[in-house]
């Protein structure tokens, strides 16, 4: 059973699915002042149902990938790999992914395979897989359009390396890589499983570059989950049950130099963004407030009173209220350019302490967009000098793009990249 699911329509890849029957009430992302590169996390999610989390199932098949317009699941995690083989190889590769993903974002029983031979599944999660909201969204990077394969004509127009940003601290080591697989569930062991499974499965053709584990948080006390800062984060994301505006906003149209195979895809930008949150710790929540433009605790702009009242710039020339190199300001639209918003799908990460014993945490920042210049880009620049930049450092991440999805044709992603 099917039912619509945020970013409208119902059918394959926009159903969200359970074996026990239709779920109620869809809950749209909300948004906020996103760290963009420094910045945002969407961490907006459905709350408003108590569904069974192991049969909470998201299609792999339509017109769109899951784990876009999907609410934001728990867990997280975000692996970039190279291809280490030839055209063919590559073939291989996808088609293998497109069996792996409808499998385990199926469920259900994995079968016997007797005392002797290799087990077909890692039997973490028993003998019936659940689900928990899984979804697995598959992106290529630029490297993978390279002199290789003889892709380079079949290139997203608008797809390149992620350069280095004003505030950059960029490792090579946590950059690009020919494919980004983003694994996402609302329980820990079934993002694990997920990730052995498809690891196992393309061992051969892929090798991995870097991965990133990340979580989501409930809304506390109410409103929009916080990121590791305790702000509010992602007040102001787009309505991702609008279709018009996500097929303006999200979604990648051939034509116009775009190749016809990137219908119903969408550019992908993943930013891990260190958050250097002793220091934070140790700044007064006065100034917290004034860096973000926006009140701690309720998350209003410091111009309003709820969360979701909108910003005042007006007459304030010298800053005012939200003074001007805040995180909001420097991010706002100011009304002149609606179609640079993006939607926004972060999550937290931490990993332990770095080799000084400070603590390593902060961002998985990730958002989708129609059009890498005229939106995250420009955002991006426009943050360039922010007074949030002494408390974070964007360190890794890649300009991607996330395929149509395995519904949008005939032959599946194989099909669609090479072409044949």
């Amino acid at each position: 059973m099917t039912r619509h699911a945020p970013g409208g329509g119902t059918g394959p890849g926009t159903g969200r699915v359970t074996r026990r029957g239709l779920l109620g009430g869809a809950a749209g992302a909300a948004g906020g002042a996103a760290l963009a590169a420094g910045a945002g996390l969407a961490m907006a999610r459905d709350d408003t149902t108590t569904p069974d989390e192991g049969d909470l199932r998201y299609s792999a098949d339509g017109p769109h990938q899951a784990g876009i317009l999907t609410p934001v699941q728990r867990h997280a995690c975000y692996l970039a790999g190279d291809v280490t083989t030839d055209r063919e190889g590559l073939r291989r590769l996808l088609d293998t992914l497109t069996a792996r993903i409808r499998a385990l974002t199926a469920g259900g029983p994995v079968g016997d395979d007797g005392l002797v031979r290799t087990a077909a599944d890692n039997g973490i999660l028993g003998d019936d897989l659940p689900t928990a909201g899984l979804t697995i969204t598959v992106s290529v990077g630029a490297s993978l359009f390279d002199r290789r394969f003889g892709l380079a004509p079949r290139r997203p127009a608008r797809l390149v390396p992620m350069p280095a940003f004003a505030d950059d601290a960029l490792d090579p080591a946590w950059c690009g890589g020919d494919l980004l697989v983003q694994v996402c569930a609302d329980e820990p062991d079934v993002v694990v499983h997920a990730v052995r499974d498809l690891l196992r499965a393309t061992r051969g053709d892929l090798q991995v570059r870097w991965r990133r584990d990340g979580f989501t948080s409930p809304p506390r006390p109410s409103g929009t989950p916080r990121n590791l800062l305790g702000f509010k984060d992602g007040t102001a994301n787009p309505d991702v049950s609008d279709d018009a505006l996500m097929d303006r906003l999200v979604w990648t149209h051939g034509g116009g130099g775009e190749p016809d195979w990137v219908e119903g895809g969408s550019y992908h930008v993943v930013r891990l963004i260190r958050m250097f949150v002793e220091f934070w710790d140790r700044v007064s929540v006065r100034e917290q407030n004034a860096i973000f433009g926006r009140d701690k605790s309720s998350g209003a702009p410091l111009t309003g009173t709820d969360e979701f009242d909108p910003p005042d710039y007006t007459g304030q020339s010298g800053g005012g209220a939200i003074r001007l190199d805040a995180h909001i300001r420097r991010a706002s639209r100011s009304g002149t350019a609606p179609d640079q918003r993006i939607l926004r799908r972060g999550f937290n990460y931490d990993a332990g302490l770095d080799a000084a014993g400070n603590l390593d945490m902060g961002l998985i920042f990730t958002c989708f967009n129609a059009d890498l210049e005229r939106q995250f880009t420009a955002i991006q620049r426009r943050l360039e000098g922010e007074a949030l930049s002494d408390y974070v450092s964007p360190f890794g991440g890649g300009f991607y793009f996330a395929l149509p999805g395995l519904g949008s044709g005939e032959g599946g992603w194989a099909r669609a990249v090479l072409g044949t």
